[in-house]
């Protein structure tokens, strides 16, 4: 493994992790900045799902865990997150729903040797969040209001350390993520223009 890591942290890639609660629209604006800034989307949770679909040792350990309810290892999906770095030949990632607590976030700096540019934070009241997640409803299971609220608790005793922690090294650019889908990335998109190219704008 130690030639990935190498090799990855050689890239200086740019990574930015993207936080925000179940319903914050994290997965709009992402797709959003890949079409408009040419970065590659990595979702740890999709990541995870596909090692368990191919079948793999791993990927079946990583089922088990979450039927019993286990958090995986960090060290497990951050594998699968450098692995995907490196497949993608790119040097720029939207690193989705991950780190999902501080555990999570000193694996990572320590496996990878990366931190992140910033912490796109996805800022959205839970009954806005609640009010999305119920209307979308589309087959989830996971979609009903037990289930969300369950999820917002998670999420915010598990990623607001991370995001204090980023804070103080005012790496956080909060987004107010209640507001419409396009004034959302208007908001988003001044994050992430270069500082040169607004003067010119």
């Amino acid at each position: 493994m130690q030639d990935v890591k190498l090799s990855l942290a050689y890239k200086k890639p740019t990574v930015v992790f993207v936080l925000g609660g179940p319903g914050s629209g994290k997965g709009t604006q992402c797709a959003n900045i890949v079409q408009n800034f040419h970065y590659t989307h990595l979702s740890a949770g999709d990541l995870l799902r596909a090692e368990i679909k191919s079948g793999s040792e791993n990927g079946t350990m990583i089922q088990n865990m979450i039927k019993e309810g286990k958090i995986v290892p960090s060290e497990v999906t951050i594998k699968l997150l450098e692995k995907a770095m490196l497949d993608s030949g790119n040097d720029k990632f939207l690193i989705d729903g991950f780190p999902r607590n501080e555990e999570n976030r000193a694996a990572f700096e320590a496996v990878t040797k990366i931190e992140p540019e910033f912490v796109l934070f996805f800022n959205c009241p839970e009954e806005e969040m609640e009010r999305r997640l119920l209307s979308r409803n589309q087959g989830r299971e996971d979609d009903n209001i037990e289930t969300i609220r369950k999820r917002f608790k998670v999420f915010l005793e598990s990623s607001l350390p991370v995001i204090e922690y980023y804070k103080a090294k005012g790496k956080v650019r909060e987004i107010d993520a209640a507001k419409p889908i396009e004034e959302v990335f208007e908001a988003v998109k001044v994050v992430f223009t270069p500082k040169e190219e607004k003067v010119n704008a």
